[in-house]
């Protein structure tokens, strides 16, 4: 048997070893690598989709004029509508009201008084000839006197039992996969993201951080007043029953330029209570993006807009069209509404 010297076997191997490296195959591994995943699974191949996957392409490319700063990259969100639903009711009126009736007891006056006597009658047509008015009266009700703790706490055993009342799931299982998968996109993106809606600011603090991903600093609400409290070395603060303020309409774009102090570059809702944010978005210097969710499936949500009492789009949805805003068709852009639904 004929044995090749060290030095042929070392040039055999070196020769083996290049020609390794430009084959096929390693080839086709590093194009591999170059495929990105799907940014955003459940979405169909649609407008709205490939809108946003072209803007982030874009402000995020160091070689465009559009390219938009890492610092710069603010991103915020409607709640109620756009990130989870609301209807038939918005959820926080859903912990109002069952806080009413444990709290009832305590309050015989509520059997003839309103809007707590709609709420303990289970009359959710009165209930809502009282607007928005009622429901102030009933968070005042049921959300003052209480420490920030102990809100919280209340807020916690609620939704780790509590029903929607015709999904039948838990209200926290009704938040929109399709938007958490763009949360999460955009923040792998560099994007920080925050929620600012007319909800409750220690409502929604109190258990969705870990739904979306968003601290609870960059959370920002409607607040009922406050006041600071010694308690002998044990300082606390307290809800009182008044409203302190409230995060809709113009108020989104001020309490943004208060807290975050930065205008939005990308900024979605779903109703008219958004229009004022999503306008100061798109007064930014930078290039912006508005997306407006368009509830168009009575199948596996619910289709409204225009004439709705809750979540209406009207106005918004005008300004949207005529100014080209990105705006999201339910029933046709969304493979799944909700994470259950990929079980």
């Amino acid at each position: 048997m004929k044995y090749f010297s060290n030095t042929t076997a070392i040039i055999l191997f070196i020769s083996i070893l290049a020609l390794s490296c430009v084959s096929p195959n390693n080839n086709e591994q590093d194009q591999n690598k170059t495929i990105k995943k799907d940014p955003l699974p459940s979405w169909n191949d649609v407008a709205s989709k490939n809108n946003i996957i072209a803007y982030v392409n874009e402000v995020t490319n160091p070689e465009n004029k559009t390219f938009i700063p890492i610092k710069d990259r603010i991103a915020t969100f409607d709640n109620d509508g756009n990130l989870w639903a609301e209807q038939p009711a918005y959820f926080q009126l859903f912990f109002a009201i069952d806080r009413v009736k444990e709290m009832a007891a305590d309050h015989p006056e509520w059997k003839v008084e309103q809007p707590f006597k709609a709420v303990l009658e289970n009359d959710m047509e009165e209930l809502k000839k009282h607007g928005e008015h009622g429901l102030v009266q009933l968070v005042m009700a049921t959300h003052a006197g209480k420490t920030i703790e102990e809100f919280d706490t209340d807020v916690k055993d609620w939704i780790a039992t509590a029903k929607h009342p015709t999904k039948n799931v838990g209200y926290d299982k009704l938040v929109y996969q399709p938007m958490l998968e763009l949360l999460q996109y955009l923040r792998v993106n560099n994007f920080k993201t925050y929620i600012v809606s007319g909800g409750g600011v220690d409502f929604m603090r109190a258990f969705v951080s870990p739904i979306y991903g968003i601290p609870s600093e960059q959370i920002l609400g409607s607040r009922i007043k406050t006041k600071f409290e010694y308690n002998n070395g044990n300082p606390k603060i307290v809800h009182l029953p008044e409203l302190d303020y409230n995060n809709d309409k113009e108020g989104k774009p001020l309490n943004i330029q208060k807290i975050i102090g930065k205008k939005p570059v990308f900024s979605s809702g779903n109703s008219d209570g958004d229009l004022q944010m999503m306008q100061y978005a798109a007064s930014n210097e930078y290039k912006s993006f508005m997306l407006y969710v368009h509830h168009t499936d009575s199948i596996r949500e619910w289709a409204y807009d225009r004439e709705s009492h809750i979540g209406r789009l009207d106005k918004g949805l005008d300004q949207a069209l005529n100014d080209g805003w990105t705006v999201i068709d339910m029933e046709k852009d969304w493979k799944v509404i909700y994470p259950f639904e990929l079980n």
